[in-house]
């Protein structure tokens, strides 16, 4: 089976960094056709440069990446140092990049990628928040027929929200965005926060990463090492939750997860509840449903996976 062609769009992040270490240790299931960056988890110029610093530990510096959209569609950018550190990748120390940024913008590579590749070959990969590919929906209509499907990390629904009490991040910090994405009637599958507070970094599964030995492992058990201090105190778990390298083994290995096929809005205009992913699960509306919503995951499988693609690099 060839691999699936895919374009990663991303605000690295520690785990967003983890997400892109799984795709390059995956060739045989992955192709990855570039990364778009965007302001996220921090402003667009540390996602950009972080995409660098993570394809130059994976030793794959010919990776192409591009910077995205600065700034939600109609909001002020939020951000979240508070979580990743004021680079976004604190944890391990690792040098300044040498690779350059493409000069094409992100959302200009996206539809270029769609037009030129065969219809319904390129999966798009979003790990925060949808302002590229809602702007690139926007400027190209012509490309929704031509994406194989989306697969994202956001949103929450029965483990409520992250950022406020309904909204999970990536969606909170651009719904226009979102919204834009949920209705477009492409194929979607969402990894809310349901199903990635099941794949916990425990202290084994971090140690496991530390005993590949390679920079790459070494880095990995540094990044979640930070990353994990402020899941354990705020939610009193064993360890921290790796959102976005979900999206990637669902690719890889989509029998690993389990959800259901429902109908998801967002709430855009509520002070109490902006950025909620409103979703019918038990289909108590009339709505059509729109995306596969996961909420459920193998998750030493998923940690099996992670570490020997991680020790391939």
């Amino acid at each position: 089976m060839p691999a699936k062609k895919i374009i990663i769009d991303t605000d690295p992040g520690q785990d967003d960094a983890i997400a892109i270490l799984l795709a390059l240790g995956s060739p045989d299931e992955i192709e990855l056709l570039g990364i778009t960056t965007v302001a996220g988890n921090v402003p667009l110029k540390l996602t950009q440069k972080n995409a660098c610093i993570i394809c130059e530990l994976a030793g794959r510096p010919e990776t192409l990446v591009f910077a995205g959209c600065d700034r939600p569609l109609s909001r002020p950018l939020v951000t979240a140092e508070h979580v990743h550190g004021k680079t976004g990748l604190d944890g391990p120390t690792l040098p300044n990049p040498q690779m350059e940024i493409k000069k094409q913008h992100g959302v200009d590579f996206i539809i270029e990628t769609l037009r030129t590749e065969p219809s319904g070959t390129v999966t798009l990969c979003p790990l925060g928040p949808l302002t590229n590919i809602a702007t690139a929906l926007e400027k190209a209509p012509d490309i929704i027929n031509r994406i194989a499907e989306i697969v994202l990390m956001g949103g929450a629904y029965f483990e409520v929200g992250n950022i406020t009490p309904t909204a999970e991040f990536n969606i909170y910090v651009d719904p226009e965005a979102a919204d834009i994405v949920f209705k477009s009637g492409i194929k979607i599958v969402v990894m809310p926060l349901d199903v990635t507070h099941k794949v916990l970094v425990t202290r084994p599964r971090n140690d496991a990463f530390r005993k590949i030995g390679s920079s790459v492992g070494v880095a990995t058990a540094e990044m979640t090492d930070f990353f994990e201090r402020f899941d354990k105190d705020k939610y009193g778990t064993a360890g921290a939750p790796l959102h976005d390298p979900c999206v990637i083994a669902y690719l890889i290995k989509p029998e690993l997860f389990g959800g259901r096929y429902i109908n998801v809005m967002i709430e855009k205009t509520s002070d109490l509840t902006l950025g909620m992913t409103v979703a019918d699960w038990w289909g108590v509306t009339n709505r059509p449903a729109n995306a596969t919503f996961i909420n459920d995951v193998d998750a030493p499988a998923f940690f099996d996976l992670l570490t020997e693609r991680l020790s391939r690099l």
